[in-house]
């Protein structure tokens, strides 16, 4: 009796406690709670609420509130799309309108307490072309919560196409605003190339927008240049672009790109979420790897300024600083999430931060104002290139604090399979490949990439508590396999290894070589089946008081418990990014088995799950309207994952 009586004080006193640090702190960092008017929440991307109305004590009681289905599966007609298409857009709440786009950039408004539409804009995108990937991520708002212009000027949606268009769209009627661009409408392809794409949602910064694009990686080095421009946000006129590939033999990373074409090359782009800083006027860019991702014989040297987070003048476009978390990039380690804007304690002061997680599952935490490392970060030697013509970086920059996650390493010990002969055929694999760890160069072998392109850290990216200083994130535990082939013996090769066909081709056109990429599995009887032991996905939080680790859960499950015994603690290969409350809350969907669920964020327990109609593969959002909170998740599925595909937009509440 006593001991309960204990249990129901110490969960009070717990309650009071965490409602006081959260209203004090809500206002220290200036959060809206009641809207989500942003991809990330906020315009640095902490993907963060203080609402407690959905708590750890409560979630258990979560229900549908609304559905609303967009129709998309239908526009896909007579096409290919279905491949491709992936539904991973995060709605955007403000004035109790919920504003989100579909992987064919239609744009809608629905009524965020019912789930009814306003309107819905079909920018007409044509789905017989062949896009690199078919998605939209989300559509973005101005004026910004808070700012002088809010109230005054008409609200605007913008949305960024995967057929490179920048579109502005009246809040009102979903129209296009005939004063912006041409006729509503900027045509990013402009100057740079028909392969320009957008598939996140552009920044907007004061009376500005900012975009990045998406390109292609594998079938030629010559690819468009990753420009990111700001525009104006009433005119469209564009105020400055910058280019993450040097032009000017004066900039000091010129020297860095060496080579015949290596000034030639492309790519290199920000094909993430862009974060700013509105009160220091910082525009962070989250880069990629130069073209093609898997040789750099035709552009030695470190690279400047791919593979890098840099800071620019929102006001100019002139950079301020830039940290590089991966030298001249042969894995395709590409910054796959935002940058993340947020505040810590470190040597006993508050410190304005940018934490960037990333494809190695490496987190760097800089410091927003100088990008100098909060935690040590140093130089080490890594493998070198046996490709001739190749020159691998000597070192790579690597974080003492937090320490690396996910898959670092494969040998064979570390070969799985359903039973004894799957294993053997693992081990086997494994046995044929080269891996020295995460920066193991590519090979004519045949090398294993880990944890490879697909993370680690993947677009899903992070998101903060910053009453508790907790860092979340959701990781991948898949190696890639990476081979090197000689472009005159790509047939002859295909022809004696018929695993080569399974893989992915990069033609890699004006290299000498063709890449082939594939993964450790295997598929039986249609069913994806790893060749590493378990976890496969999982869902951690860290410490940044300390930089350690607090918790780290199996997230999902790939296989049939009911077949296979255990599977619901092997975790899943998962793609979509999780959101954290003031209630103790972590949700996140992302998962093969096409669950929802919320875990306790102090102690990783999970609390509540629920089986969408479709794969989750999008990270939720949360907002309170007339008193009651929702929270939101996408459910259309993943062609390329290859999860079930839907149309569906799911509100949660408590009833």
């Amino acid at each position: 009796m006593h001991l309960k009586i204990l249990i129901l004080l110490s969960t009070a006193i717990f309650t009071m406690n965490l409602a006081t640090a959260q209203t004090t702190k809500a206002k220290a960092i200036d959060i809206n709670d009641k809207q989500w008017p942003a991809y990330g929440h906020d315009a640095g991307g902490m993907r963060y609420s203080s609402s407690t109305q959905i708590n750890y004590q409560n979630v258990e009681k979560l229900a549908v509130a609304w559905t609303f289905h967009s129709g998309e599966l239908a526009t896909y007609a007579g096409t290919k799309t279905l491949s491709k298409a992936a539904f991973e857009a995060t709605p955007i709440m403000v004035g109790g309108i919920l504003y989100f786009s579909t992987p064919s950039c239609r744009v809608f408004a629905i009524d965020a307490a019912k789930g009814s539409e306003k309107w819905v804009y079909d920018p007409r995108v044509n789905l017989h072309k062949d896009y690199s990937e078919i998605t939209s991520r989300g559509v973005s708002t101005w004026p910004a919560p808070g700012s002088a212009a809010e109230g005054k000027s008409a609200r605007r949606i913008f949305i960024g196409t995967i057929d490179g268009r920048l579109i502005a769209l009246d809040a009102g009627t979903g129209n296009p605003i005939p004063s912006f661009g041409d006729h509503g409408t900027i045509d990013l392809k402009a100057g740079l190339g028909s392969d320009i794409s957008v598939t996140s949602p552009p920044a907007v910064i004061g009376n500005t927008i900012i975009v990045g694009s998406s390109l292609g990686d594998n079938q030629r080095y010559d690819y468009p240049r990753g420009t990111v421009r700001e525009y104006d946000v009433i005119t469209g006129k564009l105020n400055w672009s910058w280019d993450p590939i040097p032009r000017d033999s004066t900039d000091l990373a010129w020297k860095s790109w060496e080579g015949p074409k290596a000034h030639k090359t492309g790519a290199a782009n920000a094909w993430a979420v862009i974060s700013v800083d509105p009160d220091r006027d910082l525009v962070f860019v989250p880069t990629s790897s130069p073209s093609p991702d898997y040789y750099g014989g035709e552009r030695i040297g470190r690279n400047l300024y791919a593979n890098s987070v840099v800071a620019l003048r929102a006001s100019t476009g002139k950079m301020q600083w830039h940290y590089q978390v991966v030298h001249h990039d042969l894995w395709d380690y590409d910054i796959p999430a935002q940058p993340m804007l947020i505040d810590f304690a470190r040597n006993g002061r508050k410190v304005p931060a940018v934490a960037v997680g990333t494809k190695m599952g490496f987190i760097f935490i800089l410091d927003r104002v100088t990008g100098k490392p909060l935690f040590p970060a140093s130089e080490k030697p890594v493998p070198s290139s046996d490709v001739e013509g190749e020159q691998a970086s000597k070192t790579q920059p690597i974080p003492s604090l937090p320490a690396p996650l996910g898959l670092q390493s494969v040998s064979v010990k570390d070969a799985w399979g359903k039973n004894v002969k799957a294993k053997q055929e693992a081990e086997q694999r494994i046995a044929r490949y080269i891996n020295k760890g995460v920066f193991t160069p590519p090979s004519y072998q045949g090398s294993m990439m880990t944890p490879g392109n697909v993370g680690g850290i993947h677009w899903g990216g992070m998101c903060y508590d910053p009453v508790n200083e907790l860092l979340f994130t959701n990781i991948n535990w898949l190696a890639a396999i990476i081979r090197m082939l000689p472009r005159e013996k790509l047939s002859q090769m295909e022809n004696d290894e018929k695993e080569l066909l399974r893989a992915e081709t990069g033609m890699q056109q004006g290299t000498p070589y063709v890449m082939k990429r594939d993964y450790l599995f295997a598929i039986d009887s249609g069913k994806l089946m790893m060749q590493t032991a378990p976890p496969w996905g999982t869902l951690l939080a860290i410490d940044l008081h300390s930089g350690l680790k607090k918790w780290e859960v199996p997230l999902g499950f790939m296989l049939d418990p009911a077949k296979y015994p255990g599977a619901e603690k092997w975790g899943s290969i998962n793609l979509g990014g999780a959101i954290s409350t003031a209630g103790n809350l972590v949700f996140v969907a992302a998962t093969l088995d096409n669950r929802f669920r919320a875990f306790n964020s102090i102690t990783g327990d999970m609390l509540w799950e629920y089986e969408l109609p479709a794969g989750g593969q999008a990270t939720p959002m949360t907002y309170v309207l007339h008193g009651k909170q929702y929270v939101v998740i996408a459910a259309g599925g993943h062609g390329k994952l290859g999860t079930k595909q839907g149309d569906s937009l799911i509100a949660f509440a408590i009833p």
